[in-house]
């Protein structure tokens, strides 16, 4: 049963007289290996303040942004969110990496502000029952059902390898995948964790070679993705890559270059290709940046969180919550709903391929 505590139900943002700023929180990985991510929530969520100011704020209020740096670290994410709770934010997009949102929300939880990320599929997240959590991204269990779908099909006469960088996000998203794939009948030839932040996996690409691999399911993010793929490339394997969302950046294929072509992975439905996202996406252009990944996630959970605060008619935590879970918002991701746990109802799950250097579709 998911729990209103005290800090929910009695915090008001401390916003004043007419006129004054509502400050909001964007928290995510603006360090580090993950940072090009970590831009995209940045790049998203100061677009839609940008647009929303521009149509008179929020209940007449404009909105300012407080970004914090957690580096996807659980420790620093946690320092973070108290940073944006001493800031007295009302609303906080973030954080980035499973492994921060997740000890990040408690923090958030006490001190009565409401969270949403754009990009967390751990489903621990949501399970833990917080009424101030909320995902606008799908979960891994639905991402390692259709990805064990895949193998399945393809694994019958090919032995395959699931690969975890050990992190939350890569162990869950492993294990789902894994649970999955074993409920199919099916069951991988080797189990794998991998240590993140080596320049070179060629042991590891060695060993999957010698035990007859062709195909790879890696749980983690985009940068051991690329190096993984590089490696095989390097050692004439060919290896089929398999992974999940945290590839869906153009920094996977600037570090594994052409060894990245034809790499397969799950990701969320791409909002750029939504008729009413054309405008939006090319003002990004404009300015130099592709919205890909978690950028339109981003833009549509500040969308979300602004049209609930308007239908609550107040910026106090329990009515933007209850607002959260009993209406529909029109966002740049489409109509979208949240469940009793808080996860998105309609963004899902369909597979990509990297091709000539950007990602598409797999038909």
């Amino acid at each position: 049963m998911l729990r209103l505590t005290a800090a929910i139900v009695f915090a008001v943002a401390k916003v004043g007289s007419a006129g004054a700023e509502i400050l909001i929180g964007m928290a995510g990985a603006l360090t580090g290996p993950n940072a090009y991510q970590g831009e995209q929530q940045q790049q998203g969520v100061e677009m839609a303040i940008v647009d929303i100011n521009a149509a008179g704020g929020v209940l007449g209020q404009p909105l300012r942004l407080i970004s914090v740096d957690d580096a996807c670290d659980s420790g620093q994410a946690i320092a973070a969110a108290h940073k944006l709770v001493a800031e007295q934010v009302a609303f906080v997009v973030g954080h980035q990496c499973s492994g921060a949102s997740i000890p990040a929300a408690g923090v958030y939880e006490r001190a009565g502000i409401i969270q949403m990320t754009p990009a967390s599929t751990n489903p621990r997240l949501t399970e833990e029952g917080r009424a101030n959590v909320f995902r606008i991204c799908g979960r891994d269990d639905q991402q390692g059902e259709i990805a064990a779908a895949y193998l399945a099909s393809r694994g019958q006469d090919s032995k395959i390898a699931i690969l975890s960088d050990g992190s939350i996000y890569g162990d869950g998203i492993t294990k789902e995948t894994q649970r999955h794939l074993r409920n199919r009948g099916a069951l991988e030839a080797l189990y794998d964790t991998l240590d993140p932040g080596l320049s070179d996996y060629s042991p590891l690409i060695a060993k999957l070679q010698s035990a007859g691999i062709r195909i790879a399911y890696f749980g983690g993010y985009y940068r051991e993705a690329a190096i993984l793929i590089r490696n095989a490339r390097e050692q004439g394997y060919d290896l089929q890559l398999v992974s999940g969302d945290s590839i869906a950046s153009e920094a996977f294929i600037q570090v594994a270059d052409e060894a990245g072509e034809g790499t397969v992975f799950t990701s969320f439905r791409d909002p750029r290709r939504n008729p009413g996202a054309a405008s939006l996406v090319e003002r990004f252009r404009r300015q130099g940046f592709e919205p890909e990944g978690y950028t339109l996630y981003s833009y549509g959970a500040v969308q979300a969180w602004a049209q609930a605060v308007t239908k609550a008619g107040s910026i106090q935590p329990q009515a933007v919550v209850s607002a959260l879970r009993s209406h529909a918002f029109e966002t740049i991701l489409g109509r979208i709903s949240f469940d009793a746990r808080g996860d998105v109802r309609q963004p899902g799950f369909e597979w990509f391929i990297w091709r000539s250097g950007r990602y598409v579709p797999l038909e």
